[in-house]
C-alpha cells in the first residue's frame, strides 16, 4: 500500500491540469462582456450610422493608442510616443492626493468614531463640507495653487477623502461592544483597544472606502487636468477634443479606465493580504 508521502505528488500532478482549465474559464468569463461590447462597437461603427470621424472604430482607436504609446507614426501630432509621460503625470497626482486623503481620513474617522467629543466638534463641519461637489472647488484651487500639480492633487484629495472618512467612521462604530469589553477586562489600555481590536475590526469597512475613493481619485484628477493642468491623460483628452481627434479622446478614456482598474486590483490584492483571516469564513473570502 502506497504511503501518504508517495501519493501526495501524484495528487498534486492530477490537480494541476484541473486548475488550468479553471483559470482559463475564469479568464473567459471576465473577457466575455468586454469582447462583446467591442464587437458591437466595431459593428456599429462600420455600419455607417455615424460618420467615422465622430465614432472611430475600435481598430482605429487601438491604432491611435499604439501610436500614442510607441510613436509608430506622426498621425497623433504632438501626442505620438508621449503616453508614458502623460500616464505618469496622472499617476503621480492620483497617488499624492489619494495617499494624503487616505491617511488623514482614516485618522480623523477613527477619532470621530471612537471619541464622542471629536464627533460633536468635528463631524458637523465635515458633514457640511461633504455635499459640496469637488469640481466646485476648481476656481478656488486655481486661485490658491495656480496652474500646476497642486490644484489637481487638492481636488483628488477632496474626492477621495470623504468616502474613506465615512466608511472608517462606520467601521469603528460597528465594532462589537463585547470585543471591547473583553479587551478591557483583560487589562488593555485605550491605545491597545484601538490598535488591537477596533482598527482590525474596522478594516473591512475601511478597505471598502479605499476602493470607492480610488475611483473618485481618478475621476477628479482627469477633471482637474482638463481645466487646471497642462499635462496628463485628462489634458490630452480635452486637448484632442479641440483638434477633433476623437480616436485619441477614446484612447485616453480607455487608458484612464485601465489604470483605474489596475489601481483597484492592487487594492484588492492588498486587502486580501491584510484581511487574510476572512478567507474561507466570509463571502468576501470565497
Amino acid at each position: 500500500m502506497a504511503s501518504a508521502t508517495e501519493t501526495a505528488p501524484v495528487a498534486r500532478a492530477a490537480a494541476a491540469p484541473r486548475r488550468f482549465p479553471r483559470r482559463l474559464i475564469a479568464f473567459a468569463e471576465r473577457a466575455a462582456l468586454p469582447l462583446l461590447l467591442v464587437a458591437g462597437w466595431e459593428a456599429f461603427a462600420r455600419s455607417g450610422a455615424l460618420p467615422a470621424a465622430l465614432l472611430p472604430a475600435p481598430t482605429a482607436v487601438l491604432h491611435a493608442l499604439g501610436d500614442w504609446l510607441l510613436g509608430l507614426d506622426e498621425s497623433t501630432q504632438t501626442y505620438s510616443g508621449h503616453w508614458v509621460p502623460d500616464a505618469l503625470a496622472s499617476l503621480t497626482r492620483v497617488a499624492a492626493g489619494y495617499a494624503i486623503a487616505a491617511v488623514s481620513a482614516i485618522l480623523i474617522g477613527v477619532a470621530i468614531g471612537w471619541w464622542r467629543f471629536v464627533e460633536r466638534t468635528v463631524e458637523p463641519t465635515l458633514q457640511m463640507l461633504r455635499p459640496i461637489p469637488p469640481v466646485s472647488w476648481i476656481p478656488l484651487a486655481i486661485i490658491w495653487f495656480g496652474i500646476a500639480d497642486k490644484p489637481a492633487i487638492f481636488l483628488v484629495f477632496l474626492g477621495a477623502f470623504f468616502p474613506v472618512l465615512m466608511n472608517t467612521i462606520h467601521g469603528v462604530r460597528g465594532v462589537d461592544r463585547n470585543l471591547i469589553r473583553a479587551g478591557a477586562m483583560m487589562g488593555a489600555s485605550e491605545r491597545q483597544l484601538l490598535t488591537d481590536i477596533v482598527l482590525p475590526a474596522a478594516l473591512p469597512s475601511i478597505f471598502s472606502g479605499l476602493r470607492i475613493a480610488i475611483g473618485s481619485a481618478w475621476m477628479l484628477t482627469v477633471t482637474a487636468e482638463m481645466v487646471a493642468v497642462k499635462s496628463g491623460l485628462g489634458y490630452v483628452l480635452w486637448d484632442s477634443y479641440y483638434f477633433l481627434r476623437y480616436d485619441i479622446v477614446l484612447a485616453a478614456m480607455i487608458s484612464i479606465g485601465l489604470l483605474g482598474y489596475l489601481s483597484d486590483l492592487g487594492l484588492k490584492a492588498l486587502m486580501a493580504s491584510v484581511l487574510h483571516w476572512q478567507k474561507g469564513t466570509t463571502v468576501q473570502g470565497r
